[in-house]
Parts: C-alpha cells; sequence; structure tokens
C-alpha cells in the first residue's frame, strides 16, 4: 500500500498527536566504539531553504535526547548516516543517495544540501544510520527562477513556548500541507522549569537549567524537536527560518544582553551553534563564534521573493530602557535595527526585484502601534516604533524602488494582527504603501480568548490596525500573481492537547492594492470576552517576562 501524505504526517510523529513523551535524562545508547543500540532518530527530521535546483535535508542522532551534556545519548565518534531522495512516497523511484557523517564535535547533526534537481518538483527523503531508519518526510524544489504563474500555499509560525502549552497548532499546519513553511523565531525559549508560567500553571515543564552553554541550548533543542506535532510540520514541507530574542534570551540586541552579562558574548557563540545545528540552514549560516550569517533571500520563481530579515544581531540597543515609551531616542535617524550593511542589502533587492510579491519575514512588529490615546506617542522599544527612522528608511526604499506587493511578516507578540504600512502615521489619511500580517503565537502565554473584531482600544487612535486576535495559532496564506489570501488560523485552548482548529479571520490583499479587504468574520464565541483592559494587557503580555 502507498505512504499516503496522511501516513507520512503521523510517521514522522513517533506517537499520537499531542500525547506527551518522556525521556530519560541519561541512559547508555552505545558503549564509545559500540554500534548504536537503540532508535537515534527521535527528533525527526527536516527540509528547508528550498532553490530551482535543490534544498537541504536535516536530522539529527539523538538516541537519548534530553542527555544533560546535550549530545543526546551518542558514543563519541564518526557515525555513516545514508541518505535517499525519491520522486514518490514509497521511495521505488529513487532519485539520489549518498553517505553523510554525524561527528560528535557538530552535535551528531546532519545538513546533506542538494543541487541540481528539478525545479518545481516534491520530493521524499530519508534517512538510515547503523540499521535504523528514519521516518520519511516531504519536501520540494522552488520554481524556475523565470517562471510567472501558479500560487503557493506558505504558512507562517512563531513563539512555541514548549512550557505553556502542547504544539497543536503545528499538527493541524501540518496536516494544511504547505509547499513552504516560515518559521519567524523564538522557535524554543531559554528559561528553567517554573520561571516563565501562565494561569494556573505550566502544563508541561522545561528540561535542564536556563540555557547557557552549548549543552544546554543542545538538550533544550532536542526537548522541542521530540514533539510528534513539531516532527509532523518538519517533515510535511521546506522550512525557511530565523532566529529572534529566545533562541538566546530575552530582548537582547546584538551584542547587549537583557541584563549585564560578561560572559553573553559565549552565551551568544553557544546559542548560534546549537541553532545551526538544529536547524535546516545551508552552509553559508555556519557561525563564526559571535557571528552568524542569518538573512538572506529565497525565490519562488517571479511570484514571490522572500526577504528574510535578522532584526537582533545588528540592532543598536533599545532606547529608553526598553518597554514601552514616548522616546525621542527613538526617532534618531543614526539608530538601527538592521544595521547598515543588512539595510543596504534589503534596499538593493527592492531595486533589482521583478516579483509579482516582495515579502519581509522578520520577527518585531512593523506598522505603528501607540498605545496612548492622547499627544504623546507610546510604543514599544523592541519593535520597530524604537527604530522608527529605520522603518522609515525600508518603507520608503520599497516605495521609491516600486515595488509591486510589498508584505510584511511579523511574529513575536503572541496575537495575530493586521495592519496597513503607512510613511506618515500621524496622518491617518496618508496613502497605504504596504501591508503587515502577523501571528500569534503557537503556545507562548497559554491559552488565549477571542476578542470581537474592531474591539481592541489602540485602533481608536492607529486606524490602520485593522484585526486583533488573541489565540494561539498561526496564518495560512495563498499566494497568487492576482491575490495573496491570509487565514488567520486558531485553537480555542494549548494547556491540554488535542484542540480543533478554524479559521478566525479572512483578509486579501489585491495586486497593486496595497491594503487589506476582509472576507471573513469568524469569532470563537466560547472564548469571547469584554476587553475593558485590553490595551493594558496587550502591554503585559508582550512585556511581562522574567
Amino acid at each position: 500500500m502507498a505512504l499516503s501524505r496522511r501516513l507520512l504526517l503521523s510517521s514522522a510523529a513517533a506517537g499520537v498527536a499531542g500525547a506527551a513523551t518522556t525521556w530519560p535524562l541519561a541512559a547508555s545508547a552505545a558503549p564509545s566504539g559500540g554500534p548504536l543500540r537503540t532508535d537515534p532518530f527521535t527528533l525527526g527530521i527536516a527540509s528547508g531553504d528550498p532553490e530551482p535546483d535543490g534544498f537541504v535535508l536535516w536530522t539529527r542522532l539523538a538516541p537519548i535526547p534530553l542527555a544533560e551534556d546535550g549530545l543526546g545519548g551518542m558514543p563519541s565518534r564518526v557515525v555513516p548516516v545514508q541518505w535517499e531522495l525519491a520522486a514518490d512516497e514509497r521511495f521505488r523511484r529513487i532519485v539520489r543517495r549518498g553517505v553523510t557523517v554525524a561527528r560528535p564535535e557538530s552535535g551528531h547533526t546532519v545538513h546533506v544540501e542538494l543541487h541540481h534537481l528539478l525545479p518545481g518538483r516534491e520530493y521524499f527523503y530519508r534517512f538510515r544510520a547503523e540499521g535504523h531508519v528514519s521516518p520519511a518526510g516531504r519536501t520540494r524544489t522552488a520554481p524556475p527562477l523565470w517562471a510567472t504563474g501558479g500560487t503557493l500555499a506558505m504558512a507562517f509560525a512563531s513563539c512555541s513556548q514548549y512550557e505553556h502549552g502542547y504544539f497543536t497548532a503545528y499538527r493541524h499546519l501540518a496536516q494544511d500541507e504547505p509547499d513552504l513553511i516560515l518559521h519567524l523565531g523564538d522557535y524554543q525559549y531559554e528559561y528553567e522549569a517554573g520561571v516563565y508560567t501562565v494561569p494556573g500553571g505550566n502544563p508541561r515543564d522545561h528540561a535542564g537549567p536556563e540555557t547557557v552553554t552549548l549543552a544546554n541550548y543542545r538538550q533544550r533543542h532536542a526537548q522541542y524537536k521530540t514533539d510528534p506535532d513539531l516532527q509532523a510540520a518538519h517533515a510535511v514541507a521546506p522550512w525557511a527560518v530565523v532566529f529572534d530574542d529566545h533562541e538566546i534570551e530575552n530582548n537582547w540586541a546584538d551584542e547587549v544582553p537583557e541584563q549585564p552579562d560578561p560572559n553573553f558574548p559565549a552565551r551568544r557563540a553557544a546559542a548560534f551553534q546549537a541553532y545551526y545545528e538544529n536547524m535546516p540552514l545551508r552552509r553559508t549560516s555556519i557561525p563564526h563564534g559571535i557571528d552568524m550569517q542569518l538573512y538572506r533571500r529565497l525565490h519562488w520563481g517571479r511570484l514571490a521573493t522572500f526577504h528574510l530579515l535578522d532584526t537582533r544581531q545588528y540592532r543598536d540597543d533599545q532606547a529608553c530602557g526598553d518597554g514601552y515609551k514616548d522616546c525621542a531616542g527613538a526617532y534618531d535617524p543614526a539608530r538601527s535595527i538592521t544595521g547598515p550593511q543588512q539595510e543596504k542589502w534589503l534596499l538593493d533587492g527592492f531595486r533589482r526585484s521583478s516579483a509579482r510579491w516582495d515579502i519581509l519575514g522578520q520577527q518585531v512588529f512593523f506598522g505603528q502601534r501607540d498605545n496612548n490615546s492622547g499627544p504623546q506617542v507610546v510604543t514599544s522599544m523592541d519593535s520597530w516604533d524604537g527604530y522608527a527612522a529605520s522603518r522609515d528608511r525600508i518603507t520608503r526604499g520599497w516605495v521609491d524602488a516600486g515595488v509591486r506587493n510589498p508584505v510584511v511578516l511579523t511574529g513575536d507578540v503572541h496575537a495575530h494582527w493586521a495592519d496597513e504600512l503607512k510613511l506618515d502615521y500621524a496622518d491617518p489619511t496618508s496613502r497605504t504603501v504596504g501591508t503587515e500580517l502577523v501571528c500569534s503565537s503557537i503556545t507562548s502565554t497559554g491559552n488565549g480568548a477571542d476578542v470581537a473584531s474592531g474591539q481592541h482600544p489602540w485602533a481608536a487612535w492607529n486606524p490602520h490596525l485593522r484585526f486583533y486576535n488573541n489565540q494561539r495559532g498561526y496564518v495560512r496564506t495563498r499566494i497568487a500573481p492576482d491575490g495573496l489570501t491570509a487565514d488567520f488560523r486558531v485553537v480555542p485552548f494549548v494547556t491540554t492537547p488535542g484542540a480543533p482548529i478554524h479559521t478566525r479571520a479572512t483578509f486579501v490583499v489585491e495586486d497593486r492594492v496595497p491594503g487589506l479587504q476582509q472576507t471573513a468574520d469568524n469569532p470563537t464565541p466560547s472564548t469571547l470576552r469584554s476587553a475593558p483592559d485590553l490595551g493594558a494587557d496587550t502591554v503585559r503580555q508582550e512585556t511581562e517576562r522574567p
């Protein structure tokens, strides 16, 4: 019987969806030079960064995934790993196969970077190591660079705090079977158990201390990767990833930690090393100490160009001590959230683009959100509001370059938002020059609650803010030549497994018509609440972290 895509999803999930799996912290997997006694593919498989002629295949060997030394219970030796790429899900038509090695100094991770494949094709892949076979994964190449037609099913997500709930939304995302998945940061969180909690207590706990060392970060990534719902999402489509703050620590900025820490450079280097090891990234992103090349472009024919940004590694420190402030420093033209080199790269990309859609995949809120109804402008110093001149240069850059359809994709704030982008936010009648879509968290801050559309108080003096929802979920898009459709997908709870999913709202961005047209509004009656303190709740949700 053929291995169906549904079976692919279940084979990628080593257990029942939503079920908790308890892994030992330490056990004997194999003698130093002996064979692997148990399955080393406990962390699943993944693919990423698709190009017209190839992609990256990933796995990591870890028979004891939560081993405290971060080495996954692997022997301290090189392990040969076979890989296979097929044109069919039963692996009868093998397109390519080979052998690579998993090395102890790299946490026994495997990155296979393939080229010279056919464009716009679906492929299936798997790995073998010493008699053990991994789950199978589905991936695809991008269309040829000259291709102008077709559609792209793309989903994006962020903020998956393991302790705050079950990754049910990842399972639903996998069942949507997108062509491409973007993860916009906070893939994992740094806290030790019990520090960052939700009302009623966390339904599950982090293993190990707060992540500081390479061993800590490797263990934490492994714990996340053991989740069957996350494994299913990785197995169904190629991912393109960028980090935000919690992959290292909350609200870091370049070489400035949240709190004074003389060891922060070593912590940053360890976090970058573990991030690369555990993500399907190309060798161009191999870190060198505290530096890691993460910003890059992906082309989906001439339909869409994805400009993936890094808004942490090069930014100036947050102005006025961070938080929500009325801060003159936020408008200093010398301050940047991207750094000058990345800014130039992005503006050059706008000028050279021939894509129908230019999409910025990035981490923090782009449009202005003033939380004060009076004359003061009180905004988040961690977002682009804290770097207003930097935002203005980017926005004017795409306007001056004549970018046909600029769309910004954002994570970080643990809520769904949709807003229209302006050159002058002080003038509500100024023309709309772009669109921002913001995904909620997968789990972070626990169970959310719905609010009737149009009820967020900030919208009264920020009319460009068109939608808000405080449930957990992700955004599913369909990108076509004539328009981009965005479904805001939500689950009613995450602190217990098995939540259903539905589309809370749908918006359309038409070709050459910047701005949002709402085509569906589907409240969740069981979680609707009044919102007298919603503005204060929003600030607390975004800023009150340990």
